[in-house]
């Protein structure tokens, strides 16, 4: 089910519903509600009949049958259907076959002048439109003092994604929210380490500490083994929390020098992210809770303070039994300024799927206060966005060999020192520049390891691996680069000013080749917003990758461009195809290269 319905006037799809929904009203006008159902047809051993089937008919018979309608089947409903359609530019002729399916073949001059706009308006015109203004999405969220690990990138790529998404669609207001953990009990343990280490904190920085990871796992083991250690480390916390000021300025430094650290893996990845930790919904907590309290969703539970929610055995726990808070106290108190604060309309959150009930019941406990609405697709709304695993070669969570999680600054760096060691090997780099040969392997390291993750439903657990992701043929960012830069080769072996082409050019659509890309160029706009409906970058990565093996292995295979008398038509045609794969590049958050 679409989690948001979009407006997408550009959508072939809905052009379509619209001039069949004036047929179906002549057709069945005692059938005022019959929604139109148009979809793209899909080819049967090898081929493909048409280019879109209204499937209307038999649902409509079966509907029908029995009144006096005249109608003697389902195929008689199709051919009336055909029979009442209005004249319309788009459609070159219309069909029935089988029971009653109206195929649909679209006019090769129509699509040829979608794609002549495109190249002279721009891809912006071809974007859907949100029903809402103020949008976040809240994503990566790794903790402070330790280590992003493979879930992290998880979120971290996903979430971009969703994001870039969002701003293609033009939101007015989008915020990328990093919700840190940067506040709970373990900083009093680290903290107290911190004093025991360096007595004075001016002396900490990113090099006093060192490895965050190690530090934390050294202090986690004093606290676990010395009792003194584990009571000043409480202490610490107390302290901490009361806002004394050495201790305060402590757990700052921790955070940043964490911060730094995360910052590697955000520039590699091109991540644009706004940090607002649980520390910040610290104050706010008693605040909500009493507001939730005096709405008679809290009650006492074994000593704890806890809300319990419709279809779930157990409660959220919002205040523990020694008084403390948690992740549940926080995340209530931070739903709330969202919605009131920052008039937030459309909630994103991206984490594992482990963590789907913890946000189910979160949304439950505000729809039973009456912050949410009952309806969900109704806003302001939140939706929980979850994924899968990253498995190793064994089919175990994936770490490293002695069992440690993969730091991901390491891992993106191995991505790239591979792509860069076999853009070495080529002759065709030979001239270049180390800038360029680095930048070349940032692209595609970094964009082989974002794309793995992408192409596949986020949903499903996927394996890493290296020599796969890295692979420049079949379904890899890799391959889907290189066939950029070869479009972008034709294009400057033409020697031709785009731009005058673009002018005074025409594009035609005659060979079956040359069609068949078109027809794929076109359809963007109604794959993009079931993509961005559902909340699916793998609909979009297949549809780049399809549109790909169309221009490498149909059209550039069959259509000589340059030196053809077809050149500027078949030119202008690579112009759009360029056009629609770097527009689903930056939604992918991948660089694409220009020429390797």
């Amino acid at each position: 089910m679409a989690y948001i319905e979009l407006d997408c006037p550009a959508s072939v799809k809905k052009q379509l519903a619209k001039v069949f929904e004036v047929s179906l009203r002549t057709t069945v006008p005692d059938e005022p509600d019959v929604v139109p159902l148009v979809n793209p047809c899909v080819a049967k051993a090898g081929v493909k009949i048409s280019d879109y089937q209204c499937n209307n008919a038999m649902g409509l018979f079966a509907k029908i049958k029995g009144k006096k309608t005249g109608f003697k089947g389902p195929q008689a409903v199709g051919q009336a259907i055909v029979n009442n359609l209005p004249q319309s530019e788009m459609i070159e002729s219309c069909s029935v076959a089988g029971p009653g399916f109206v195929n649909i073949v679209l006019s090769k001059k129509w699509m040829a002048q979608r794609l002549e706009r495109l190249l002279i308006d721009g891809i912006d015109k071809w974007a859907p439109r949100l029903p809402v203004k103020v949008v976040m999405v809240d994503f990566s969220s790794p903790n402070i003092a330790k280590e992003m690990h493979v879930g992290h990138l998880r979120s971290t790529i996903i979430g971009d994604t969703i994001a870039r998404m969002l701003e293609f669609s033009c939101v007015e207001t989008l915020i990328r929210r990093n919700h840190l953990g940067d506040w709970g009990t373990q900083f009093g343990m680290l903290i107290a380490h911190l004093f025991d280490t360096y007595p004075n904190p001016d002396d900490v920085n990113e090099t006093a500490i060192g490895d965050l990871q190690a530090f934390y796992k050294a202090s986690k083991v004093r606290f676990d083994n010395e009792p003194e250690f584990k009571l000043r480390a409480q202490q610490s916390v107390v302290r901490l929390q009361s806002g004394e000021e050495k201790y305060r300025k402590a757990w700052e430094r921790i955070c940043d020098v964490s911060k730094a650290e995360f910052e590697k893996v955000y520039q590699r990845l091109g991540v644009r992210l706004e940090a607002m930790g649980e520390s910040y919904f610290n104050d706010l907590i008693p605040v909500v809770l009493e507001k939730l309290d005096k709405l008679g969703l809290i009650e006492e539970d074994d000593g704890a303070r806890v809300i319990f929610v419709e279809g779930v055995n157990i409660p959220i726990i919002a205040v523990k039994r020694d008084g403390g808070y948690n992740y549940s106290s926080s995340d209530l108190a931070s739903l709330w300024y969202r919605l009131n604060e920052e008039k937030v309309e459309w909630n994103i959150y991206v984490t594992d799927v482990g963590q789907w009930q913890h946000f189910d019941m979160l949304f439950k406990a505000y729809r039973r206060a009456g912050w949410l609405p009952k309806d969900e697709n109704e806003f302001p709304k939140c939706t929980h966005i979850g994924f899968g695993l990253v498995l190793g070669e064994d089919g175990k969570r994936f770490r490293t060999r002695s069992s440690e999680t993969v730091r991901l600054v390491d891992l993106l760096d191995e991505a790239k020192n591979r792509s860069k060691a076999a853009l070495l090997e080529r002759d065709a780099v030979k001239d270049w520049s180390e800038e360029e040969i680095e930048k070349t392997a940032d692209a595609i390291g970094y964009g082989a390891v974002k794309y793995a993750d992408l192409k596949i439903n986020r949903l499903t657990n996927y394996t890493f691996n290296f020599d796969q992701m890295l692979n420049d043929k079949g379904n890899t960012a890799v391959y889907l680069q290189y066939a950029h830069a070869r479009i972008c080769s034709i294009m400057r072996k033409s020697g031709k000013d785009i731009e005058e082409l673009k002018r005074n050019g025409s594009i035609v659509l005659e060979h079956e080749d040359e069609r068949a890309l078109g027809l794929h160029l076109i359809q963007f706009p109604e794959v993009f917003e079931e993509s961005l409906s559902n909340l699916l970058p793998n609909v979009l990565c297949e549809y780049l990758y399809n549109l790909t093996e169309i221009f490498t292995k149909k059209f550039y295979t069959n259509c000589q461009v340059v030196g053809s008398p077809e050149e500027t038509s078949r030119l202008l045609l690579c112009e759009a195809t360029l056009t629609v794969m770097r527009q689903c590049f930056y939604i992918l958050g991948i660089d694409p290269v220009y020429r390797i």
